[in-house]
């Protein structure tokens, strides 16, 4: 019997994103978020919140915009993984000193569990560490596990909460930091 594919003995790479990366992105991004959350949401709120978020528009905008940066994580050629860090925004249960967020970060269902997450993990702590930051947050839904453990193992710590608008639902987000050496 073969193994699995790994990240670790497949030809993984990370790059950031470029504009021209926001059509393939944004049908990868809708796509996994809708295969992460559908059988946990209300079907119109999400459809609302896909059609908000992830449109071809705002994901070139968000890749073009200083405040953010992308990271893409691929296998011969074919998207597997992504993740966005976004400096400004702060929620106030985050004192820590020179924050960041994790935004987003996502893997293909087929590639969960095979090292693409913490591949992306390890390029967007070396990236925000290089840009000098000291702390990164995320919020994670209390409701989604898999991630709080992912998470938990790359250290973060839950401290708090924040408001995440989904559809016309507000949902409340699980807030956890880690300081970034």
């Amino acid at each position: 019997m073969t193994p699995e594919p790994t990240a670790s003995r497949t030809a993984l790479l990370i790059r950031d994103a470029v504009p021209a990366d926001a059509e393939t992105l944004t049908l990868f991004a809708a796509r996994v978020f809708y295969d992460t959350f559908a059988a946990l949401s209300n079907p119109d709120d999400m459809q609302l919140y896909l059609a908000e978020a992830f449109s071809v528009q705002r994901q070139r905008s968000e890749i073009a915009a200083p405040e953010c940066r992308f990271f893409l994580a691929e296998i011969s050629d074919a998207l597997v993984g992504y993740a966005k860090l976004r400096s400004g925004y702060v929620p106030k249960c985050v004192t820590h000193s020179r924050p960041i967020e994790l935004n987003r970060m996502y893997v293909d269902p087929v590639w969960k569990g095979r090292g693409v997450g913490d591949r992306l993990m390890e390029r967007c702590l070396e990236a925000a560490r290089q840009a000098g930051f000291e702390t990164m947050w995320l919020g994670v839904w209390d409701r989604n596990p898999r991630a709080r453990r992912f998470y938990a193992r790359w250290g973060f710590v839950e401290i708090g909460e924040h408001p995440f608008q989904f559809g016309t639902e507000l949902q409340t987000d699980l807030v956890a930091v880690r300081r970034i050496e």
